[in-house]
């Protein structure tokens, strides 16, 4: 089977419409369905063949399903949609090892996955991970996210965050693989969508349906702090990964925003009860930027921030971002920082980048797609970051206000 790869509208083009009202089945309890099919008089036992058709076909509609009678089929698709995404757009880098997917939903919102394949390496198996968004934009703007740039959408349903899943699943099934991996580190801040984050990490993990199971799951947060307590008291077993990127408030305020809301040294506090009562150990990661946060006293702050805990600590070189002025750090210093790390007892890697040439990185599509900044806008923004990070390498705290939506 050959499964539909559509190209997306150019910019501006797409047809402006509502959000559709139906709910996804994918986002649904399956408890929910087979009530829905009860008050209809119709045998719950339907209920499982739909969700069948969800998560163990390569059905890409409801008329994929022929099991299902017409008319029934015709009223499951009038109360739900079988699938929230629209249309996708798909490139391919790495010599196909990573496929970048850009997604529209059903009011022209845009968020994006990424799938990469890593093949079998000594002992290591064949794997297959895929970053997901769980939001359309996002709130925090990082400034070297372009994701930030694009600023805050809507959250995602969760189905809208299911069906980025079922998509790749979809595709990899054709060569009878399957995922192996799902990340929540695309567009958006997952602890700020966390009810419906929370329904889609238990749809993966269920047996009866996606079947994944929660430890290969992974959702990142940029420090939200009441929602890491949350996590914490429901005690989940997937990876908690914190965007630290700073172990200095004065610079953490300056690449994280919403560390003014919650300082750096209360989002290592939370992560750190979370790993003591889950038993899971937190990963950090940090987006490496050339003369920024690269120095010997970063890693010798993010050292003594992080001493004694059951850490792990990822350090990524920046994806270029165009209205940045930044560029990722060298090699050899990315290397020296790693060092430091490990010298201080704490396990690190550095991660290398891939799918550059597609935009792989955070909104870079969805950015793309929104057509490029006028070039007073791009000023703007950089004069902004110039100006802030020079402040916070002095020391100073930002008084800029938050974004709405963050820290609220």
């Amino acid at each position: 089977m050959t499964l539909p790869i559509l190209p997306l509208a150019p910019a501006g083009q797409a047809p402006a419409r509502g959000r559709d009202s139906r709910p996804g089945l994918a986002g649904l309890e399956p408890s929910d369905l087979t009530a829905w099919f009860v008050a209809r008089d119709l045998p719950g036992w339907r209920a499982r063949q739909v969700l069948d058709a969800v998560w163990r076909s390569a059905a890409a509609s409801i008329d994929d399903v022929p099991t299902l009678p017409a008319a029934l089929r015709r009223a499951i698709d009038d109360a739900f949609r079988f699938d929230t995404v629209r249309d996708t757009e798909i490139r391919l880098s790495d010599g196909g090892l990573t496929e970048k997917a850009l997604h529209r939903l059903s009011d022209g919102a845009l968020v994006e996955s990424v799938l990469m394949h890593y093949p079998a390496r000594g002992r290591q198996r064949e794997r297959h991970t895929l970053c997901i968004s769980s939001q359309a934009g996002c709130a925090v703007g990082c400034p070297f996210c372009a994701t930030g740039e694009l600023g805050f959408t809507r959250d995602l349903e969760t189905a809208e965050i299911l069906d980025q899943v079922r998509h790749a699943a979809r595709r990899l099934a054709i060569d009878g693989r399957r995922l192996t991996n799902v990340v929540f580190m695309g567009m958006g801040e997952p602890l700020l969508n966390l009810d419906n984050v929370l329904a889609a990490v238990a749809a993966l993990a269920d047996p009866t349906r996606f079947g994944l199971g929660a430890r290969h799951v992974t959702v990142s947060t940029s420090g939200v702090v009441p929602g890491i307590e949350r996590l914490t008291a429901l005690g989940p077993q997937f990876t908690l990964a914190v965007s630290l990127h700073a172990a200095r408030d004065p610079l953490r305020d300056a690449l994280v925003p919403l560390n003014r809301r919650w300082p750096v040294a209360d989002v290592v506090r939370a992560a750190r009860e979370h790993a003591r009562v889950t038993g899971r150990r937190i990963t950090y990661e940090v987006t490496m930027i050339g003369g920024i946060n690269d120095t010997d006293d970063d890693a010798a702050a993010l050292a003594t921030l992080l001493a004694g805990d059951h850490a792990h600590v990822n350090l990524i070189p920046m994806n270029p971002v165009a209205h940045t002025p930044w560029q990722a750090s060298p090699m050899p210093v990315i290397e020296r920082f790693a060092a430091r790390l490990r010298a201080s007892g704490i396990s690190t890697t550095i991660r290398r980048n891939r799918g550059q040439e597609i935009g792989a990185a955070c909104g870079q599509l969805a950015a793309e797609r929104a057509g490029e900044p006028t070039a007073p806008t791009v000023a703007r923004r950089r004069e902004r970051i110039v100006r802030e990070s020079a402040a916070a390498l002095r020391g100073e705290r930002s008084r800029e206000p938050l974004a709405s939506g963050v820290g609220d």
